[in-house]
Order: structure tokens, then C-alpha cells, then sequence
């Protein structure tokens, strides 16, 4: 299932090439996912299943440039595998059509305590097969 997102484009995300900035397309992302992991949730006061997680790595694939600031973009995530302690999420930006970037996270979930991995637990694991990409 996949869980829709809005982010602004904020006229600062744009660099002297006159398009948004690459490094702006993983804050996209990142906010998007906190929206799904945290906010949604605490918005109807429920518990967020998903907080304890770092980012290991992030591939990005642009496709066609944002030219345009003070405007939203369409930010659409999914969970694409689970392993033990970690899963991938995939993501698409795009807007009216076009599809601007294809994004592929690795999440690790962590322990506060120790800033170490630990194995997901079974409501997470749940939460996450929910959202698993209908295919």
C-alpha cells in the first residue's frame, strides 16, 4: 500500500542551475517518511509504530529536473522487502504526471539506548507488511 505525501518547494531549494538542488530530494523523502512514521499517527493520538530507525543508505535515480519553487510535489512511499533489523522503502516524486525522481531507502531500526540495531518487533514488522507495495 502506498502512503501519499505533499512537500513544498520552498524558492531556496533552488541553485544556480535554476532547478531544485539534489541534495533537497532527500529531504523530501525524509519528511514524507516522517509524516508516515510519526505524524499521521500522533495526528489521530495513537502511538507511532515506526520511530527508532536511521537511514543506512539512499539510492536516487532523477529523471527530470523541478524547475519551479513555492509549489507542492507529490511524494508517494511504500515498503519494498523486511529483512530482520532493517528494511527497504521505495519512493516516487513527481507532479501533474511528470515524474521528477525514483528514491530506494535502507532503514536500520536502532535501539536508544545502546545507538546499536535490533531486530524488529512483531508490531513493527506488522505495521510494515501493511505497507508493503500492492503489486
Amino acid at each position: 500500500m502506498r502512503f501519499h505525501n505533499q512537500q513544498f518547494v520552498r524558492w531556496d531549494d533552488i541553485d544556480a542551475f535554476g532547478h531544485v538542488n539534489n541534495a533537497k530530494y532527500l529531504t523530501y523523502i525524509q519528511e514524507a517518511r516522517f509524516q508516515w512514521a510519526f505524524v499521521q499517527f500522533t495526528d489521530r493520538n495513537e502511538t507511532p509504530t515506526i520511530v527508532e530507525m536511521v537511514v543506512a543508505k539512499a539510492d536516487i535515480d532523477f529523471i527530470a529536473p523541478i524547475y519551479e519553487g513555492g509549489r507542492f510535489v507529490d511524494v508517494d512511499l511504500w515498503v519494498d522487502s523486511i529483512g530482520n533489523s532493517s528494511f527497504v522503502m521505495g519512493f516516487e516524486i513527481s507532479s501533474g504526471g511528470t515524474l521528477f525522481a525514483k528514491a530506494k531507502t535502507v532503514q536500520v531500526m536502532i535501539s536508544l539506548e545502546t545507538k546499536k540495531s535490533r531486530p524488529l518487533t512483531a508490531t513493527e514488522r506488522s505495521f510494515l507488511e501493511a505497507n508493503m507495495e500492492d503489486i
